[in-house]
């Protein structure tokens, strides 16, 4: 059951010339799965879903923890009322929308909704 503030997702980066051997590591050494979303993305669902992004305008230069929400706006003013700085403003991209903060330890994480 999703609900708001659960950790649901980890993006992790890989550029695209290793993006095949990551997938080859984790297949080999856990036997991972993946489901490729073009050639920049490909996703995992091993207890916790996430996916490795390569090279491209959106790619994450380390791991990206995303969290769920029922409500992203609301949401949004929670983390912007609690001390957290919105790095990246609400945007859709494919299977929803999402924005980006960073928490006062200066790591930055993900809210996703749908």
């Amino acid at each position: 059951m999703k609900r708001t503030g659960k950790l649901d997702y980890l993006e992790m980066p890989a550029s695209r010339g290793t993006l095949d051997s990551v997938k080859a590591f984790y297949s080999a050494a856990f036997s991972w799965s993946f489901t490729d979303y073009g050639p920049t993305y490909s996703a995992f669902d091993e207890g916790l879903e996430g996916g490795f992004q390569a090279d491209s305008a959106e790619a994450v230069q380390k791991p990206l923890p995303v969290l769920y929400s029922e409500s992203l706006e609301e949401t949004l003013e929670a983390v912007e009322a609690a001390g957290g700085k919105i790095v990246k403003p609400i945007f859709s991209f494919p299977g929803g929308r999402r924005f980006h903060f960073v928490d006062p330890g200066g790591n930055e994480l993900a809210v996703w909704g749908e």
